[in-house]
Protein backbone atom coordinates (compact mmCIF):
# COMPACT_ATOMS: atom_id res chain seq x y z
CA UNK A 1 0.00 0.00 0.00
CA UNK A 2 1.61 3.48 -1.02
CA UNK A 3 0.80 6.20 0.84
CA UNK A 4 2.03 9.95 2.25
CA UNK A 5 2.16 11.38 5.25
CA UNK A 6 0.82 15.43 5.37
CA UNK A 7 3.51 17.49 5.97
CA UNK A 8 1.61 19.96 8.28
CA UNK A 9 0.74 19.16 11.70
CA UNK A 10 -2.21 17.62 12.58
CA UNK A 11 -3.47 20.37 14.53
CA UNK A 12 -3.83 22.75 11.36
CA UNK A 13 -5.78 19.95 10.11
CA UNK A 14 -4.66 19.15 6.24
CA UNK A 15 -3.59 21.79 3.50
CA UNK A 16 -6.29 19.78 0.78
CA UNK A 17 -9.56 19.28 2.06
CA UNK A 18 -10.12 15.16 1.26
CA UNK A 19 -13.63 16.06 0.88
CA UNK A 20 -13.11 19.35 -1.89
CA UNK A 21 -16.91 20.87 -2.84
CA UNK A 22 -17.04 21.84 -6.75
CA UNK A 23 -17.86 25.43 -6.61
CA UNK A 24 -21.00 26.85 -7.82
CA UNK A 25 -19.72 29.79 -9.20
CA UNK A 26 -19.09 30.00 -13.00
CA UNK A 27 -15.74 29.46 -14.36
CA UNK A 28 -13.62 30.30 -17.45
CA UNK A 29 -11.13 28.16 -17.81
CA UNK A 30 -10.39 29.81 -21.30
CA UNK A 31 -9.30 33.63 -20.33
CA UNK A 32 -5.34 33.15 -20.65
CA UNK A 33 -5.24 29.98 -23.27
CA UNK A 34 -8.29 27.56 -24.73
CA UNK A 35 -9.16 24.85 -22.27
CA UNK A 36 -8.10 21.84 -24.75
CA UNK A 37 -4.51 23.58 -24.58
CA UNK A 38 -3.91 24.01 -20.91
CA UNK A 39 -0.33 22.45 -19.46
CA UNK A 40 2.10 23.91 -16.94
CA UNK A 41 3.66 27.46 -17.50
CA UNK A 42 7.22 28.56 -16.86
CA UNK A 43 7.50 32.60 -15.65
CA UNK A 44 9.56 33.84 -18.20
CA UNK A 45 9.85 37.48 -18.29
CA UNK A 46 7.68 39.79 -16.41
CA UNK A 47 9.94 39.24 -12.81
CA UNK A 48 11.00 42.68 -11.63
CA UNK A 49 12.80 41.65 -8.61
CA UNK A 50 13.86 45.30 -7.59
CA UNK A 51 9.34 45.24 -6.96
CA UNK A 52 8.51 45.73 -3.55
CA UNK A 53 6.82 42.97 -1.87
CA UNK A 54 3.99 43.48 1.31
CA UNK A 55 2.52 40.29 2.80
CA UNK A 56 -0.42 41.36 4.96
CA UNK A 57 -2.15 39.04 7.41
CA UNK A 58 -3.90 38.79 10.69
CA UNK A 59 -5.15 36.80 14.02
CA UNK A 60 -7.43 36.62 15.77
CA UNK A 61 -8.12 35.25 19.95
CA UNK A 62 -10.82 34.47 22.01
CA UNK A 63 -9.79 35.90 25.56
CA UNK A 64 -13.72 34.48 27.19
CA UNK A 65 -16.58 33.54 26.34
CA UNK A 66 -18.93 35.76 28.54
CA UNK A 67 -22.74 35.95 29.40
CA UNK A 68 -24.52 39.02 29.96
CA UNK A 69 -27.46 39.91 31.61
CA UNK A 70 -30.28 40.97 29.49
CA UNK A 71 -34.49 40.94 29.50
CA UNK A 72 -33.69 38.35 32.89
CA UNK A 73 -31.86 35.79 30.95
CA UNK A 74 -28.37 34.99 30.27
CA UNK A 75 -27.09 35.93 26.49
CA UNK A 76 -23.56 34.26 25.37
CA UNK A 77 -20.80 36.97 24.03
CA UNK A 78 -17.63 36.83 23.28
CA UNK A 79 -14.07 38.91 24.35
CA UNK A 80 -11.67 38.77 21.74
CA UNK A 81 -8.55 40.66 20.72
CA UNK A 82 -7.88 40.63 17.15
CA UNK A 83 -4.37 41.85 15.27
CA UNK A 84 -3.29 42.83 11.58
CA UNK A 85 -0.68 43.69 10.02
CA UNK A 86 2.24 44.08 6.97
CA UNK A 87 5.22 43.33 6.29
CA UNK A 88 7.70 44.93 3.63
CA UNK A 89 10.16 43.02 1.41
CA UNK A 90 12.76 44.69 -0.13
CA UNK A 91 16.17 43.06 -1.44
CA UNK A 92 17.22 40.97 1.16
CA UNK A 93 15.84 42.86 3.59
CA UNK A 94 11.92 42.18 5.43
CA UNK A 95 10.46 45.15 8.40
CA UNK A 96 7.33 45.12 9.67
CA UNK A 97 5.75 48.28 8.61
CA UNK A 98 2.44 48.66 10.42
CA UNK A 99 0.94 46.47 12.84
CA UNK A 100 -2.54 46.98 14.86
CA UNK A 101 -3.95 45.42 17.42
CA UNK A 102 -7.82 45.69 18.99
CA UNK A 103 -10.28 44.27 21.44
CA UNK A 104 -13.81 43.74 21.37
CA UNK A 105 -17.26 42.36 22.93
CA UNK A 106 -19.14 40.70 20.25
CA UNK A 107 -23.04 39.87 20.92
CA UNK A 108 -26.31 39.73 19.14
CA UNK A 109 -29.17 41.01 20.07
CA UNK A 110 -28.33 43.29 23.12
CA UNK A 111 -27.60 46.53 23.96
CA UNK A 112 -23.54 46.27 24.33
CA UNK A 113 -21.49 48.12 26.72
CA UNK A 114 -17.61 48.82 26.84
CA UNK A 115 -15.57 46.47 29.02
CA UNK A 116 -12.70 48.26 30.66
CA UNK A 117 -9.52 46.00 32.11
CA UNK A 118 -6.71 46.62 32.94
CA UNK A 119 -4.85 45.32 29.92
CA UNK A 120 -7.02 47.46 27.43
CA UNK A 121 -10.69 48.20 26.51
CA UNK A 122 -12.83 45.87 25.00
CA UNK A 123 -15.43 48.08 22.58
CA UNK A 124 -18.86 46.84 21.52
CA UNK A 125 -19.53 45.05 18.13
CA UNK A 126 -23.15 44.14 16.87
CA UNK A 127 -22.77 40.57 15.43
CA UNK A 128 -25.41 38.69 13.31
CA UNK A 129 -26.31 35.24 14.18
CA UNK A 130 -26.93 34.35 17.61
CA UNK A 131 -23.69 33.30 17.73
CA UNK A 132 -20.88 35.39 18.78
CA UNK A 133 -17.67 35.37 15.74
CA UNK A 134 -15.00 37.72 15.37
CA UNK A 135 -14.02 36.58 11.78
CA UNK A 136 -15.66 39.63 10.21
CA UNK A 137 -14.17 42.19 12.03
CA UNK A 138 -10.53 41.03 11.57
CA UNK A 139 -11.42 40.75 7.63
CA UNK A 140 -12.40 44.58 7.95
CA UNK A 141 -9.13 45.52 10.03
CA UNK A 142 -6.69 43.50 8.05
CA UNK A 143 -7.55 45.78 4.85
CA UNK A 144 -7.81 48.90 6.77
CA UNK A 145 -4.18 48.26 7.76
CA UNK A 146 -3.15 47.12 4.13
CA UNK A 147 -4.72 50.46 2.91
CA UNK A 148 -2.72 52.43 5.36
CA UNK A 149 0.57 50.70 4.00
CA UNK A 150 -0.10 51.29 0.60
CA UNK A 151 -0.90 55.02 0.70
CA UNK A 152 2.61 55.63 2.39
CA UNK A 153 4.03 53.36 -0.01
CA UNK A 154 2.97 54.47 -2.70
CA UNK A 155 4.06 57.97 -1.46
CA UNK A 156 7.42 56.76 -0.95
CA UNK A 157 7.96 55.43 -4.62
CA UNK A 158 6.78 59.12 -5.60
CA UNK A 159 9.73 60.64 -3.54
CA UNK A 160 12.02 58.13 -4.97
CA UNK A 161 10.42 58.77 -8.80
CA UNK A 162 9.67 54.91 -8.60
CA UNK A 163 6.38 55.15 -9.39
CA UNK A 164 6.56 53.01 -12.34
CA UNK A 165 6.83 49.98 -9.88
CA UNK A 166 3.49 49.30 -7.57
CA UNK A 167 4.63 46.80 -4.79
CA UNK A 168 2.94 43.42 -4.82
CA UNK A 169 0.28 43.08 -2.07
CA UNK A 170 0.01 39.49 -0.65
CA UNK A 171 -2.69 39.02 0.98
CA UNK A 172 -2.98 36.19 3.33
CA UNK A 173 -6.77 34.57 2.39
CA UNK A 174 -9.39 34.91 -0.24
CA UNK A 175 -9.60 38.81 -1.29
CA UNK A 176 -12.68 38.93 0.00
CA UNK A 177 -13.29 42.97 -1.25
CA UNK A 178 -9.88 43.45 -0.85
CA UNK A 179 -8.80 43.43 -4.77
CA UNK A 180 -9.22 46.95 -5.30
CA UNK A 181 -5.92 48.15 -3.61
CA UNK A 182 -3.27 48.43 -6.34
CA UNK A 183 -1.22 44.90 -6.62
CA UNK A 184 -3.15 42.60 -4.15
CA UNK A 185 -2.89 39.18 -4.38
CA UNK A 186 -5.09 36.77 -2.52
CA UNK A 187 -2.33 33.74 -1.41
CA UNK A 188 -4.86 31.09 -0.39
CA UNK A 189 -2.89 28.12 1.20
CA UNK A 190 -5.52 25.71 2.30
CA UNK A 191 -7.70 24.16 -0.13
CA UNK A 192 -11.67 23.92 0.80
CA UNK A 193 -13.12 24.40 -2.53
CA UNK A 194 -12.55 22.17 -6.06
CA UNK A 195 -12.13 25.11 -9.09
CA UNK A 196 -11.12 22.99 -11.70
CA UNK A 197 -13.00 20.16 -13.09
CA UNK A 198 -11.71 17.40 -14.82
CA UNK A 199 -9.27 17.10 -17.16
CA UNK A 200 -8.41 20.53 -16.00
CA UNK A 201 -7.93 19.92 -12.63
CA UNK A 202 -4.85 16.78 -13.23
CA UNK A 203 -2.80 20.00 -14.76
CA UNK A 204 -2.55 21.23 -11.21
CA UNK A 205 -0.90 17.69 -9.88
CA UNK A 206 1.43 18.11 -12.75
CA UNK A 207 2.91 21.21 -11.58
CA UNK A 208 6.61 21.33 -10.98
CA UNK A 209 8.31 24.19 -8.67
CA UNK A 210 7.61 27.31 -9.60
CA UNK A 211 5.14 27.00 -12.48
CA UNK A 212 1.62 27.62 -12.28
CA UNK A 213 -1.38 26.89 -14.22
CA UNK A 214 -3.00 29.26 -16.89
CA UNK A 215 -5.51 32.01 -15.57
CA UNK A 216 -9.10 31.24 -15.05
CA UNK A 217 -11.70 33.52 -14.37
CA UNK A 218 -14.03 32.80 -11.64
CA UNK A 219 -17.52 35.00 -11.73
CA UNK A 220 -19.87 36.02 -8.82
CA UNK A 221 -20.73 39.24 -7.01
CA UNK A 222 -17.04 39.80 -6.33
CA UNK A 223 -15.56 38.24 -9.84
CA UNK A 224 -11.86 37.37 -9.64
CA UNK A 225 -8.98 36.16 -11.60
CA UNK A 226 -7.23 32.85 -9.85
CA UNK A 227 -4.29 30.15 -10.69
CA UNK A 228 -2.49 27.19 -8.80
CA UNK A 229 1.19 27.22 -8.21
CA UNK A 230 3.55 24.54 -6.56
CA UNK A 231 6.11 25.87 -4.10
CA UNK A 232 9.25 24.08 -3.34
CA UNK A 233 9.40 20.79 -0.88
CA UNK A 234 9.15 17.32 -0.83
CA UNK A 235 6.66 16.18 -3.39
CA UNK A 236 4.79 13.44 -1.38
CA UNK A 237 1.95 13.32 -3.12
CA UNK A 238 0.39 15.07 -6.05
CA UNK A 239 -1.06 18.42 -5.03
CA UNK A 240 1.67 18.99 -2.26
CA UNK A 241 3.01 22.24 -1.82
CA UNK A 242 -0.19 23.73 -4.11
CA UNK A 243 -1.37 26.73 -3.45
CA UNK A 244 -3.95 29.02 -5.05
CA UNK A 245 -3.65 32.83 -5.99
CA UNK A 246 -6.69 34.85 -6.82
CA UNK A 247 -6.09 39.01 -7.72
CA UNK A 248 -9.35 41.47 -8.63
CA UNK A 249 -11.64 40.38 -11.78
CA UNK A 250 -11.22 43.83 -12.81
CA UNK A 251 -7.66 43.16 -14.47
CA UNK A 252 -6.82 43.31 -18.12
CA UNK A 253 -5.14 39.85 -19.53
CA UNK A 254 -1.95 41.60 -19.77
CA UNK A 255 -1.65 42.94 -16.24
CA UNK A 256 -2.96 39.55 -14.84
CA UNK A 257 -0.05 37.61 -16.62
CA UNK A 258 2.48 39.57 -15.60
CA UNK A 259 1.19 40.12 -12.00
CA UNK A 260 1.13 35.92 -12.30
CA UNK A 261 4.40 35.52 -13.42
CA UNK A 262 5.64 37.75 -10.82
CA UNK A 263 3.90 36.14 -7.98
CA UNK A 264 4.76 32.78 -9.58
CA UNK A 265 8.34 33.75 -9.75
CA UNK A 266 9.00 35.21 -6.64
CA UNK A 267 6.86 33.22 -3.73
CA UNK A 268 9.10 30.33 -4.03
CA UNK A 269 11.81 31.94 -2.07
CA UNK A 270 9.67 32.66 0.67
CA UNK A 271 8.67 28.56 1.28
CA UNK A 272 8.76 27.76 4.57
CA UNK A 273 10.67 24.05 5.49
CA UNK A 274 9.54 21.68 7.64
CA UNK A 275 11.96 21.38 10.66
CA UNK A 276 11.11 25.35 11.14
CA UNK A 277 6.85 25.62 10.51
CA UNK A 278 4.67 23.00 11.11
CA UNK A 279 2.48 24.52 7.84
CA UNK A 280 5.34 24.07 5.29
CA UNK A 281 5.77 25.11 2.44
CA UNK A 282 2.42 27.14 2.27
CA UNK A 283 3.32 28.96 5.46
CA UNK A 284 5.66 31.14 3.99
CA UNK A 285 8.33 32.98 6.06
CA UNK A 286 7.20 36.27 6.31
CA UNK A 287 3.52 35.84 7.01
CA UNK A 288 4.83 33.31 9.63
CA UNK A 289 6.91 35.74 11.42
CA UNK A 290 4.08 38.39 11.29
CA UNK A 291 1.52 35.92 13.02
CA UNK A 292 4.01 35.17 15.68
CA UNK A 293 4.84 38.97 15.81
CA UNK A 294 0.69 40.01 15.98
CA UNK A 295 -0.01 36.89 18.60
CA UNK A 296 3.47 38.63 20.87
CA UNK A 297 1.13 41.78 20.66
CA UNK A 298 -1.93 40.07 21.66
CA UNK A 299 -0.80 40.06 25.40
CA UNK A 300 -0.70 37.16 27.82
CA UNK A 301 -4.06 35.74 27.63
CA UNK A 302 -3.44 34.20 31.40
CA UNK A 303 -3.20 37.91 32.62
CA UNK A 304 -5.66 39.16 30.33
CA UNK A 305 -8.58 36.75 31.38
CA UNK A 306 -7.41 37.13 34.72
CA UNK A 307 -7.92 41.05 33.96
CA UNK A 308 -11.68 40.77 32.71
CA UNK A 309 -12.74 38.66 35.98
CA UNK A 310 -11.39 41.31 37.69
CA UNK A 311 -13.73 43.56 35.51
CA UNK A 312 -16.81 41.42 35.68
CA UNK A 313 -16.68 41.73 39.90
CA UNK A 314 -16.96 46.02 40.05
Amino acid sequence: MRFAVETWSPDYGTSIEPDLDLTSQRIDPAFEVPAYVWEPITPVGHVDDRARLLFVDGVRRVDARIWIDHAGTSVPALCATIGAGVVRVEGSRAELVEARVVRGVFGHGMELSAIVTSCGTYEPHEVPGDTPEVQDRRAALEPDVATTVARVDETGRAADHGADRVATMIVDGPLRGRGHLPGSVGYVKTQHTQYLAAPLDQVVGRLAQGQRTPLFAIAGMLPRISWYTRLPGPRTHALAGIVRCEIDGESSLHDAQVLADQVTARLPRFASSAHKDSRAPQNLYPIAGLERELRRRLGDPWLIERALRVASRR
